[in-house]
């Protein structure tokens, strides 16, 4: 661009990344370039935004470099509905651009002249500062630009992005910037969902989640971001927990971070006790917590939906907090209610499952994440896996019923699949063709109405062995 008598400097975070000695996730170049002067230079390009932002394509094998953000040098006017400019007006200089920067490690430049990139390692880049970013960056500070309160009044979003900078470089905010944010917190419900929600996925998604999720409680923002989390804060548990349901929840997603799980098991493992708050009975060592799974599961599925989580891995996370008291211990635990959980959960994600039961164990303060028994469960899962679980993997389908017992397709056509699967489930062995054909003979011969209650006892006998491992933790181990 300077070969076409333009300035070009790149900018913001990919700067700041490089002073850190980071490679930057992205490229944003600013220069006083017009948005079709910029199309014209390069033509593998689009431009479709209200910012005068040219995206160019690139064919760098590196993620980082194939989408390069350009943008005309500009000033933002007026932020009236605290998220977006009213007007943009484009500016002359560099400098005019770096004044309407949010923090002062992102309101930095360097030039992109040839001979920038020659520089030999030893040698400083020359970079443009007006607000003191460099010396933040070595103070490990965010700071805002200018009057901290303006800035977020401009653009609430900021407010979040302040807690997810100081979590994902692990620096501290300024003491005035923190005030203002604290301040204007509920500049928050100004910002759409869906923004909210990708700030919250990256604290979740860095190293250090649990001191995240505390700039934000300690902040203000986290009633606008996660309002039900708070909730355990400063609550007790019983004889058998040593941190408060707060402190819990932080560590478990602490250890799904150290392991590098996915979010949506670091998601799980900071929602599976959402609901003790609520579901607690008592005070004390012998308090109890009955019921907080099921709850837990409801208020997870809320808070996600809320928040614009896709439905899949809203279904996903509820299910991991649901059924995160599962049963396992050696000798106790049968075989039939392994089938029961894996079909209830799924077999793709029973590993996950295990991880979040593997970050309560480290959030309960216990030494070993995956004792034995845990072990030999996992080998149970494995052991079982090509049991039959549903309907499918039944040797007999609903054709086979209807052909068998006579029947038009309809809903006892599903009651029957349900009973053979129950009674499967039980026992594998019957999973053969010719003893369900049998099984369909004197099951077709039922009355409706015997057949439905046949059908609900089979159901609730799936529930009822459920609950009654939970019941057993509850009783035996305290596990609530």
């Amino acid at each position: 661009m300077e070969d076409a008598g333009s300035e070009a400097y790149i900018v913001g975070g990919c700067v700041r990344d490089l002073l850190l000695g980071r490679t930057p996730a992205d490229w944003d170049i600013a220069t006083d370039a017009k948005p079709e002067e910029i199309r014209k230079l390069f033509p593998q390009s689009f431009y479709e935004n209200e910012f005068g932002t040219v995206t160019i394509v690139t064919a760098s094998k590196k993620e980082s470099l194939r989408h390069v953000e350009v943008t005309p040098y500009r000033t933002d006017i007026l932020y009236s509905d605290r998220r977006h400019p009213d007007n943009i007006k484009f500016a002359r200089t560099i400098e005019e651009d770096l004044m309407r920067r949010d923090f002062t490690v992102n309101a930095l430049a360097i030039n992109l002249k040839p001979e920038t990139w020659n520089l030999k390692p030893e040698k400083e880049l020359e970079v443009i500062d007006l607000f003191g970013g460099q010396e933040d960056i070595k103070e490990k500070l965010i700071r805002a630009v200018g009057n901290p309160a303006e800035r977020f009044r401009e653009d609430a979003l900021r407010l979040l992005r302040a807690a997810r900078l100081a979590t994902v470089l692990d620096f501290d905010i300024h003491p005035q910037t923190a005030q203002a944010i604290a301040k204007n917190a509920g500049l928050l419900s100004f910002v759409s969902a869906e923004r909210v929600r990708d700030e919250f996925s990256k604290i979740l998604m860095s190293d250090m989640p649990d001191r995240g999720l505390e700039i934000l409680r300690e902040l203000k923002l986290l009633p606008f971001v996660a309002k039900e989390l708070e909730e355990g804060y400063g609550v007790g548990q019983n004889k058998h927990h040593v941190y408060t349901v707060w402190e819990h929840n932080l560590k478990a997603v602490k250890y799904a971070a150290e392991k590098k799980w996915p979010l949506d098991v670091r998601m799980a493992a900071l929602f599976h006790d959402v609901a003790k708050p609520r579901c607690k009975r008592g005070e004390g060592p012998d308090s109890t917590f009955y019921g907080h799974d099921v709850v837990g599961a409801k208020m997870a599925k809320e808070l996600l939906s809320r928040l614009k989580y896709p439905n899949q891995f809203v279904e996903k996370v509820a299910k991991l907090v649901r059924f995160h008291l599962f049963y396992y211990n050696v000798g106790e635990v049968s075989e039939s209610s392994v089938r029961r959980l894996i079909k209830a959960v799924g077999l793709e994600d029973m590993e996950a499952l295990i991880e979040v039961r593997i970050c309560d164990r480290i959030g309960s303060g216990v030494p070993k994440a995956e004792p034995y028994k845990l072990r030999h469960f996992r080998f149970l899962v494995e052991k079982l896996s090509r049991d039959p679980i549903s309907v499918k993997m039944l040797r007999i389908t609903g054709d086979d019923v209807m052909r068998i017992a006579g029947m038009p397709p309809g809903p006892k056509i599903g009651f029957l699949l349900n009973i053979l699967l129950e009674e499967v489930i039980d026992d594998p062995t019957r999973n053969r063709k010719k003893i369900l054909e049998e099984r369909v003979k004197e099951l077709g011969a039922m009355i409706d109405e015997e057949l439905q209650k046949l059908a609900a006892d089979a159901k609730q006998k799936a529930i009822a062995l459920e609950e009654q491992e939970v019941g057993v933790i509850k009783q035996k181990h305290w596990v609530t």
